[in-house]
């Protein structure tokens, strides 16, 4: 298959960033007295734009988090990005090899995205093709986002690859009637492979896969 476009998520994708993050989420929740777990963050919130994870915090904690709850995450969270944020384990080695269009397209804000990928020196690779849930009405698991990024880089849906790595990602790509490849580093989550979809387990095998489809 030669593809009209490969879309990349970020986080989880491109950039070593959902542990970070979603630890970072877990010491802010518990500091409004929401006690949920870094792993119980991820299960819940990956993937998922701040408007469904708010939802859900507010269902929780059964009235409004604190004004600046999304501030005091996001200046914590940067923080640790400076300090520990590295790129997916070759990741350079897939973008060298996949001779077609590329783009980002994401459930974090722009000011997450360009920050994640500058940190990882990976924000030249993308030039303007960066992509945000911001520019759409509603994030992942809708295909808004997929479809937008598509419109925008003039490639046909059905002729796109997109390279994710949570269940509200591959949902958005077979509705928008994409076709996903599951990065899982590790062990793979029994939903996805429910999912009917491709997994790989390193970046190395990337370029063959998509060669292969």
């Amino acid at each position: 298959m030669r593809p009209d476009l490969v879309i990349f998520d970020c986080d989880g994708v491109l950039v070593d960033s959902e542990i970070i993050s979603n630890t970072v989420l877990s010491e802010v929740l518990e500091s409004i007295d929401l006690h949920i777990s870094p792993s119980e963050c991820m299960d819940l919130f990956l993937g998922k734009s701040w408007d469904f994870c708010l939802g859900i915090v507010e269902k929780r904690l059964g009235t409004q988090p604190p004004h600046n709850l999304y501030e005091t995450y996001m200046k914590k969270m940067f923080t640790k990005f400076e300090e520990e944020l590295v790129p997916i384990a070759s990741i350079e080695y897939a973008l060298d090899n996949l001779p077609y269009p590329k783009c980002v397209a994401s459930s974090g804000p722009y000011l997450k995205i360009n920050k994640t990928l500058s940190i990882t020196g990976l924000l030249n690779r993308f030039g303007e093709n960066i992509y945000s849930a911001t520019d759409v009405k509603e994030g992942k698991p809708a295909p808004d986002l997929f479809l937008h990024a598509a419109m925008k880089m003039g490639a046909d849906p059905e002729n796109t690859l997109v390279i994710e790595d949570s269940i509200a990602g591959i949902q958005a790509a077979h509705r928008a009637k994409m076709t996903p490849l599951v990065y899982c580093p590790e062990k793979t989550n029994p939903a996805i492979k429910k999912m009917k979809s491709v997994v790989f387990n390193n970046m190395t095998e990337l370029p063959a896969l998509v060669a292969k489809i």
